[in-house]
Parts: C-alpha cells; structure tokens; sequence
C-alpha cells in the first residue's frame, strides 16, 4: 500500500505541475488576445477552466490518504477532457503558420508565440497521461481494498467460496 501512496503523491504533483504551466501559458495567450484580438477565445477558455479544475482537485486530493485514490471515475473523466484539450490546441496549430502539427524543431518558450502554444500542448498530453495514470492505480487500489474486504469478512478464503459460519 506505501508503494501505491507515493505512486498517487508522484502522480497528483505531476498533474497539478502541469495544469500550472498550462494556466499559466493560456492565460498569458489570453492576455495576448485582449491585446491584439488574435488568438483562440473558445479554446483557451475550456483550457483554462480544465487547468484550474486540475489545479484544485490535484492539490486537495495530493494528501496521501486510501480515499484520495478511490476517486478514479473523476480521474478517468479529467482525462478525458485533458485530452480533448490537447485536441482543440492542436487543431489551433493547423491554422497557425507554425509549420505541422508534430513539428518540434526551433522552438523558443520566450517571445515565440509558436513554442509557447508547443509547450502548453505538450504539457497538457502529459497532464492527460498522469490523470489516466492516477486512474489505473485508483483501479487497482480499489479492487486490492475489495478482494481484501471481502476476505476479511470470513466468506472468502484461498481463492473458493464457502459458507461463513454462523
């Protein structure tokens, strides 16, 4: 069980680093749109409402308690909408000229508006893997704590199934 816990601090660190650096790299586009007027507002609002989400629920839930890990459905569902925030930014890059969607080369984090989009794209793929990583281990803490119940309970024992006594 302690490798699991400092499996789901590593994770929940993880996941907050990188919904901050993906805040703070959308809000700076934000800031850049109200400037300007160039840039993506639907996209960088939904990205930054899932960063700050992010930001709270990996803060709050990076206490090392069992009942941190068990919340794995919401795991699973921030998953998802960090990889669909992935999605929308990269889609943004298709209509930038950045060169292709998967082109890496030369990029700056300052004053390169192109690697600053890069790095938040980059940094919410990773966020997205360390909340489907932090689902699995919820998975797997919650059928261990499961199959420990139901032995506990005195009507499973060695794997076959008998009456307990009375």
């Amino acid at each position: 069980m302690i490798v699991s816990r400092v499996a789901s601090i590593f994770l929940r660190f993880g996941q907050f680093v990188c919904a901050a650096v993906v805040l703070g790299l959308v809000a700076h586009f934000l800031d850049q749109r109200n400037k300007y007027g160039v840039g993506p507002l639907g996209r960088s609002i939904y990205t930054i409402v899932i960063a700050s989400i992010s930001v709270l629920f990996s803060l709050v839930w990076l206490i090392p308690t069992t009942a941190s890990m068990l919340h794995y459905p919401f795991d699973l569902l921030m998953s998802a909408a960090w990889f669909a925030a992935f999605g929308v930014l990269v889609n943004w890059v298709q209509r930038m000229n950045c060169g292709g969607i998967w082109h890496w080369g030369g990029i700056a984090v300052r004053g390169d508006y192109c690697g600053e989009w890069r790095a938040a794209q980059a940094f919410s793929f990773i966020s997205a893997i360390f909340w489907f990583a932090s689902f699995i281990l919820g998975v797997i803490v919650y059928h261990k704590l499961s199959r420990r119940t139901v032995a506990t309970d005195g009507t499973h024992r060695r794997g076959r199934w008998h009456r307990s006594r009375v």
